[in-house]
């Protein structure tokens, strides 16, 4: 008996072995091996699409998220646009309205449309008592002397010189605060339209210094300061800096406080020169 059963099993190892061998050494399948490849294939297909739609749901609903927040963060940045463009259609009716109750003259009503003339920086001055930029725009494009000079960020300074082709700014850093012409900046807080101050270069400090604010213009740190357009020099509204610190002036009437400049003035590559209509009355009287 127990022959038997050994050799019943060597008889199947030896058609195992030569199964294998026939298999392995050919290249087309059995139908019976295809059905059963076909089916695994099948099952595996069957759970595989509902385990990938499983994991693409998940993936939609963090992108479907997503999304909400983006569209809610637009809603709210149009809301306040709105409410923005509504304020500023507001205040422009309303200041129409008052120039033409007070007989404006198209001249003053049009005093604030300021003109920009690019002009690019093509040297400057390393000289700490002399510190000036030379701009490739001269009186052959319109640029006279004392006209105004900002970049996007904020105020640079004053034309100076003018030649032909380029013309000499002086930076508000270096402007002569004994000038008759009054080159001292008169400046205002943004937050506080009726604010003043007279903002000069401290050579102590190396810092600009808004001085003469009155004790009810408290400067806070952080406030924005714009010129004030008095003295005729340098346009309204042009951003100056922001206060740094401030303390108490003289015999403790008045704040003086310090000013972080808003312009870069170490890496001038592009400057936007003022042109207010004033002058551009003056030179359209002056071309022939």
């Amino acid at each position: 008996m127990r022959n038997k059963r050994l050799f019943i099993l060597m008889i199947g190892l030896i058609l195992f072995i030569a199964l294998m061998g026939f298999t392995f050494g050919r290249n087309r399948l059995t139908w019976p091996e295809k059905f059963v490849s076909d089916a695994i294939g099948t099952v595996q297909g069957v759970f595989y699409r509902p385990v990938g739609a499983v994991a693409d749901f998940f993936r939609d609903l963090g992108r479907l998220s997503d999304v909400y927040k983006e569209n809610e963060q637009l809603r709210q940045t149009v809301a306040q646009y709105t409410q923005d463009q509504i304020r500023f259609n507001q205040l422009e009716a309303d200041n129409k309205r008052l120039q033409e109750e007070l007989n404006f003259t198209e001249r003053q009503k049009n005093m604030d449309n300021y003109r920009y003339l690019i002009a690019h920086v093509v040297g400057s001055t390393s000289n700490p008592y002399e510190r000036t930029i030379t701009i490739n725009l001269g009186s052959k494009d319109g640029i006279k002397p004392e006209m105004a000079v900002r970049t996007v960020e904020g105020l640079v300074g004053l034309v100076s010189k003018v030649k032909n082709f380029t013309s000499t700014v002086t930076l508000i850093s270096n402007l002569d605060p004994s000038s008759s012409k009054g080159s001292p900046v008169s400046a205002t807080f943004l937050s506080k339209p009726d604010s003043f101050g007279i903002i000069e270069y401290d050579e102590e400090t190396k810092t600009l210094m808004m001085s003469k604010i009155e004790e009810k213009d408290k400067p806070m740190d952080g406030d924005t300061v714009i010129t004030s357009g008095l003295g005729s020099l340098f346009p309204k509204g042009i951003i100056v800096g922001t206060v740094k610190s401030s303390q108490v002036g003289d015999f403790g009437l008045t704040y003086t406080a310090v000013i972080e400049p808003a312009a870069k003035f170490n890496h001038l590559q592009e400057v936007f020169v003022i042109v207010v209509p004033e002058l551009d009355d003056v030179n359209e009287v002056d071309e022939p």
